[in-house]
């Protein structure tokens, strides 16, 4: 149905209008218990004991989510739920509402099955999402990703972070602090290693005051060279964060069928989807193989298939998240993905 109907429908608008009308359609719907639940009849995603794991002491019942992205807001998460993700990933959000890059600022590459944006952290603030959140169904695992607010320079970027942290703390199940966006002007030098052992230093401190800690993680991007990946893997060991999350978009362009001049007509931005699947997936085997295993990794970055799925897991993440994948295949995606890893576990022994 999503293949043949929904997706020609809603590729016939508008990128970001595209967005838009789905994130308030299901907004909407999901208001509606019996909706919730016959969505959920509709997409069942097997239950399996193979696919359940404990990762940063969460017991997800399976390893699929949403990446942070499309419900920024915490519009529609419920139904994100009901559709079959174990967990969903809001954001980011900022400290207060900012309208993001001027548009156009979202573009189809449909060919490549891929995406380019440049949105900018838009986002209602930290303040709406809190409301939205306390109409959460504890059930379901929400991780909330942070940001920083487009004129905060980076000399205050902390104190962003660290209200963003307090504001959420009471209502998602972990953090993941995004500095590797593309989008934001000057975002990306807080990766390197004392502005981005600052903010996660804080952070910390800020969560051991807590009468029970929440995970921390932190965001990374595919772009990184291997010898800033292995300081990626000392500040997260020396701040005793929980993981990180590999990749965000790439800023590069490989792999797409489209002629350069179209391709430099649409400008910066960041590329998800089918081209970026193998290389998210040699930074997540990279991080696991050069630390040992010695966090949680979750991995995202063009799963279109339930292969690249199986392929992100073996090389080391112990949880996926999907974005690009989920606009071009649709919510079936999830479950098709838990029986490749129910029929793949089932084969090893």
């Amino acid at each position: 149905m999503y293949s043949l109907i929904i997706r020609p429908l809603l590729f016939l608008m508008n990128v970001e209008k595209a967005h838009d009308f789905t994130i308030r359609y299901l907004s909407f719907l999901q208001k509606f218990s019996l909706f919730r639940w016959i969505v959920s009849r509709v997409y069942r995603v097997p239950q399996h004991e193979s696919l359940q794991k404990t990762v940063f002491g969460i017991d997800f019942p399976h390893p699929v989510g949403l990446a942070a992205g499309l419900d920024k807001n915490a519009s529609a998460y419920k139904m994100f739920g009901s559709m079959g993700f174990s967990f969903v990933e809001i954001g980011t959000l900022t400290p207060l509402a900012q309208p993001g890059n001027d548009k156009p600022r979202l573009f189809r590459l449909p060919n490549d099955k891929a995406l380019i944006n440049r949105m900018g952290f838009n986002n209602k603030g930290v303040g709406y999402a809190v409301e939205q959140l306390k109409k959460r169904n504890p059930q379901l695992i929400i991780g909330g990703n942070i940001g920083k607010n487009k004129l905060t320079p980076n000399e205050q970027a902390l104190t962003d972070y660290v209200k963003c942290f307090e504001a959420l703390f009471e209502h998602v199940d972990y953090f993941v602090v995004n500095v590797s966006s593309p989008n934001t002007p000057n975002l990306r030098d807080l990766q390197d290693k004392k502005p981005l052992t600052d903010i996660l230093n804080a952070l910390m401190v800020e969560n051991r005051k807590k009468d029970r800690q929440k995970p921390i993680l932190l965001k990374i991007a595919p772009d990184l060279t291997h010898t800033q990946l292995d300081d990626i893997i000392e500040i997260v060991q020396t701040t005793h964060i929980a993981g990180i999350v590999a990749t965000n978009t790439t800023i590069t362009r490989n792999g797409l069928s489209y002629p350069s001049e179209y391709v430099e007509s649409i400008g910066a931005g960041g590329l998800s989807g089918a081209p970026e699947t193998d290389m998210s997936t040699e930074v997540i085997r990279y991080v696991h193989t050069k630390s040992n295993g010695a966090f949680p990794i979750i991995g995202v970055g063009g799963i279109m298939t339930p292969q690249d799925a199986y392929d992100k897991l073996n090389a080391g993440a112990s949880l996926i998240q999907l974005y690009t994948g989920f606009i071009y295949e649709g919510p079936s995606l999830i479950s098709k993905i838990c029986r490749f890893l129910i029929d793949k576990n089932q084969n090893k022994k």
